[in-house]
C-alpha cells in the first residue's frame, strides 16, 4: 500500500496542484519534521496553503519515499490511511469517546517552473474538522 501511495504522489506531481478537502481544517500542529525533510512554513507560497496546512519539502525526487516515511509514521500512532486520491492520502484514527479524527496530507510542487529530481516537492498536512468517521447525511425522500 506504502509503495502505490508514492508511486500514486508522484505520478500526481507531475499532473497537477494539490487538491484539499472542501472543508479543511486546522495545520497538523502535531506533525513532526521527520529526516529527509525541511520546515517550509509558507508551504513555497502555493495555492494559497500558508497558514492552512503545516508543509515540509524535500527534493522532488525524494517525495515520494517521504510520503512513505510519513505515513508510516502515523502508522505507528495508531492512524489508518483510509482513502484519498491523486496526491492525496487521508488517515483516520478511532477517538476513545467514539467517532474519527481526520488528518489529510497532500504532495504538491510549483508547476510553473522546471520539473527536476532536484526540485522542491512539498507535503502538505491539515487536521479535517468535524467526525469523518461520519457519513454525509442521507438525502431527504
Amino acid at each position: 500500500m506504502k509503495s502505490f501511495i508514492a508511486l500514486t504522489a508522484l505520478v500526481s506531481l507531475a499532473l497537477a496542484g494539490p487538491v484539499l478537502a472542501q472543508s479543511q481544517g486546522a495545520p497538523a500542529a502535531d506533525t513532526p519534521i521527520l529526516t529527509g525533510a525541511t520546515l517550509a512554513p509558507d508551504c513555497g507560497n502555493l495555492y494559497g496553503l500558508a497558514g492552512k496546512a503545516f508543509c515540509v519539502s524535500a527534493p522532488l525526487a525524494g517525495v515520494g519515499t517521504l510520503a512513505d516515511t510519513y505515513v508510516a509514521h502515523f502508522e505507528a500512532q495508531g492512524w489508518l490511511a483510509a482513502g484519498g486520491d491523486s496526491n492525496r492520502v487521508v488517515l483516520v484514527k478511532r477517538r476513545e469517546s467514539g467517532g474519527c479524527d481526520g488528518i489529510q496530507m497532500i504532495a504538491f510542487y510549483d508547476t510553473t517552473r522546471p520539473a527536476g529530481p532536484t526540485s522542491t516537492g512539498y507535503l502538505g498536512f491539515a487536521t479535517i474538522p468535524g467526525d469523518v468517521c461520519t457519513g454525509p447525511a442521507p438525502a431527504a425522500q
